[in-house]
């Protein structure tokens, strides 16, 4: 038995290198580090610009390997160069695009290969691609509007942060020194900020220890999944924020299935791969409204019963099974979805940002109030 190091994307990858190696594999540990995984992440494979290039190569009058090939010659980055080469190996070896997608599932995800697989039955992996690049570029819009609207208060809770710091850990110190002579009662809370600024001159070093490790924990922290689970968790009981996701999620998981009814998939088979963009509680609702509709009962009638629609999605719904074009049907669902959502978003977004403002001004002004009221009663005394 013996102990192999290798440079791999993933479990999967790893284990093939081995074994073409001649070594039969018995387990596959990742590689222990101190750095923090989430600064030595991994760079993520450029999943929509490989379809883009790809789809443009083929539109060209390439075959599949040609193009493939192709997009290996430009490539500089090493693990994207790695995985299209074995794409390549692989489809020389006689085995088609959508098993050759599946040998890299970190770089590829079942709904890509699905679609692919979808598309050989007919022989349209360029509408295929065309397909998946405008529904995975309408899903990243949705995303970038989230994060954008999220932008300015990060900044404004950022900078009254450092503003808060820097009178607590400057400021205050300073003060203190000043009215260390000075007698009288003071307000008790100017009392804790005189004395938070005499253990900061008497012992500095040891709360900018604490405070260091305290941060570097919560950045650790921020980085586990059960952190995320965690906060969302947390947000999802708010009676608005619950319905914001609940219609997110809703947004995504039709507008994938809208995609995958559109390659040619089953409606079963597509729920299935769509389950993984809605929360375990709903998965399990989705698997009852799977076996309502593998007895016969329609889809609207399924997703009414476990919840998994709401009254205009509903409508809609049953527009389509009456018209039989149940794949524009759900895409036009997610988009209703996404424009309810970027309406709420920018309401939230303007109700937020005065909030914050209002908080970091009380704070603030709270501070510079307390260290002055010694001045006022430094000017009582000598009247």
């Amino acid at each position: 038995m013996v102990a192999l190091s290798v440079n791999a994307l993933d479990v999967g990858d790893a284990s093939r290198q081995a074994r073409d190696l001649g070594y039969t594999v018995l387990v596959v540990r990742p590689a222990r580090t101190w750095a923090f995984t989430g600064v030595r992440r991994q760079a993520r494979f450029p999943l929509v610009l490989f379809s883009q290039e790809l789809l443009a190569l083929l539109n060209a009058g390439l075959t599949l390997v040609e193009s493939i090939e192709a997009l290996t010659e430009k490539e500089h980055r090493p693990e994207t160069r790695k995985v299209l080469e074995g794409l390549i190996t692989r489809l020389r070896e006689g085995h088609p695009l959508s098993a050759a997608l599946r040998q890299f599932p970190a770089c590829f995800p079942e709904l890509y290969s699905a679609m692919v697989r979808a598309a050989e039955r007919t022989g349209d992996l360029s509408d295929a691609m065309t397909r998946y690049i405008s529904y995975q570029t309408q899903m990243d819009q949705a995303r970038r509007k989230l994060v954008s609207a999220s932008i300015y208060p990060l900044v404004l809770l950022a900078v009254g942060g450092l503003v808060t710091i820097f009178l607590l850990t400057y400021v205050v110190p300073k003060f203190s020194r000043i009215y260390a002579g000075i007698g009288g009662q003071l307000p008790f809370l100017s009392q804790l900020l005189m004395q938070w600024g005499q253990l900061l001159e008497s012992h500095g070093t040891t709360v900018a220890i604490v405070f260091l490790v305290g941060f570097s924990l919560m950045g650790w922290a921020a980085t586990r999944p059960a952190t995320l689970a965690w906060v969302v968790g947390g947000l999802a009981r708010l009676p608005a924020v619950h319905d914001r996701l609940h219609v997110y999620q809703l947004a995504r998981f039709y507008r994938t299935l809208g995609m995958l009814l559109r390659g040619g998939i089953p409606i079963l088979d597509a729920l299935n791969m769509a389950s993984g963009l809605l929360q375990a509680t709903w998965r399990t609702r989705l698997i009852d409204a799977q076996d309502e509709i593998r007895t016969g009962r329609s889809i609207s009638h399924a997703m009414e019963t476990h919840r998994l629609t709401t009254p205009v999605a509903l409508r809609m719904l049953r527009v389509g099974e009456r018209s039989g074009n149940m794949s524009e049907m759900m895409e036009r669902i997610a988009g209703f979805y996404d424009e309810e959502n970027a309406r709420w978003v920018d309401w939230i977004t303007r109700l937020i940002e005065p909030v914050l403002m209002t908080v970091i001004g009380v704070v603030i002004g709270t501070i510079v109030v307390l260290m002055y009221i010694p001045i006022f009663e430094l000017a009582g005394s000598l009247q």
